[in-house]
């Protein structure tokens, strides 16, 4: 059985790796320019998932489980991920086909002709470390003429008892997003979010993106991201100890040279498997019961993991491929230059691209 492992499925309680068989089954890993070049990502969001995913290759090879890894400077890289589990079964006689479900629409209209063109069993296995299923998402949806966030949420919290008195929401309300609005102290010292020095390979991941990747957005300088499990649960446990206490209330404030504030800063580990939404969520709770955080913050981190996380999951999955589409507002016309470069006299705008080119982590740090 070969079991491929996609850039953002890195932990070992995905489905496809449940039931690995490590005397038999392969595992299979790549990094492919399809994957970098269909759009031009950030640097450091490549560099990112690459470190991460050799960091997680080496981590089931101390397990014991054979695999397959193929880098983006292999001679030999067939440059589509279809293209490397075509080698990957003629080398090793493959019977059978394992892989969890795609985060990309694009990625699984590839996958689902895969069964017919390798003329093996496919097993496409769904992505269970979400908290709401495909079908109970598009269940929920069923008949209703507003599709709304925070009518979402609330079914959430009851369906998995989150910050819930038995059947109403502890502190009388669903939303704390009133009390998230104060403004910025001065002087106010905001704790670094926490950062790791590259090791060996990622520093070779860097040196590759540097190279391969020249004319995409983005810096590389700096790069402190977590690249493993345990590197991630770190940062989890550092927010949760320093920033969660004042997330709620500058949760919408923007400071002048100060990219973070209180924000998480693990968008990339959630998206990546470095962590689950789950034990962030109760990490979150258990801080609020411990009197650790107080109900707007700890309220607020949650909705975002919960509640808007899986509900824009739901809509892309309920809405696509037509949704691509859509283009409400009909906008045609190019980002202007300074988007790229940030060569313009409007400072927010300018502070926003110049801190987004520096790290892509601010846009998802909410989580």
């Amino acid at each position: 059985v070969l079991r491929l492992i996609l850039g953002d499925q890195l932990n070992h309680q995905l489905a496809s790796l449940r039931d690995i068989n490590i005397e038999t089954d392969i595992v299979l890993m790549a990094e492919v320019d399809a994957e970098v070049n269909y759009v031009k990502h950030h640097k450091r969001k490549i560099a990112f998932l690459f470190a991460a995913m050799r960091h997680f290759a080496e981590a089931l090879r101390g397990d014991g489980i054979f695999v397959v890894y193929r880098r983006l400077d292999d001679p030999e890289n067939g440059g589509s991920l279809e293209s490397e589990v075509k080698r990957a079964i003629a080398a090793h006689k493959i019977s059978k086909l394992v892989v969890t479900m795609p985060g990309e629409y694009r990625l699984m209209e590839i996958m689902k002709h895969w069964q017919s063109r390798f003329g093996i069993v496919v097993d496409l296995r769904e992505d269970d470390r979400f908290l709401c299923s495909l079908d109970k998402f598009e269940s929920w949806a069923d008949g209703r003429r507003q599709l709304r966030m925070d009518f979402f949420y609330r079914d959430m919290r009851r369906d998995h008892n989150i910050l819930m008195d038995g059947g109403e929401p502890i502190g009388g309300k669903w939303n704390f997003d009133s009390d998230n609005r104060e403004s910025p102290k001065a002087g106010m010292v905001i704790p670094p979010p926490l950062q790791f020095a590259p090791d060996g390979i990622t520093t070779e991941v860097l040196n590759l993106v540097a190279t391969r990747c020249v004319d995409h957005f983005g810096d590389l300088g700096d790069f402190g991201f977590a690249v493993t499990r345990q590197q991630a649960l770190a940062v989890l446990d550092h927010f949760i100890e320093q920033r969660l206490p004042d997330f709620g209330r500058y949760q919408d404030a923007m400071l002048l040279d100060e990219p973070w504030v209180y924000h998480s800063h693990i968008g990339f580990y959630l998206n990546a498997g470095l962590l689950l939404p789950a034990e962030a969520i109760a990490a979150a709770e258990i801080a609020y019961h411990n009197g650790h955080a107080p109900l707007n913050s700890a309220e607020g981190f949650i909705r975002q993991i919960l509640g808007w996380r899986e509900f824009v999951r739901g809509i892309y999955w309920l809405k696509m491929p037509d949704y691509a589409e859509q283009n409400y507002l009909d906008a045609n016309r190019p980002l202007p230059d300074f988007y790229w470069t940030a060569d313009t006299q409007m400072n927010c705008l300018r502070q926003c691209v110049l801190e987004t080119k520096a790290t892509p982590m601010r846009i998802i740090s909410k989580g």
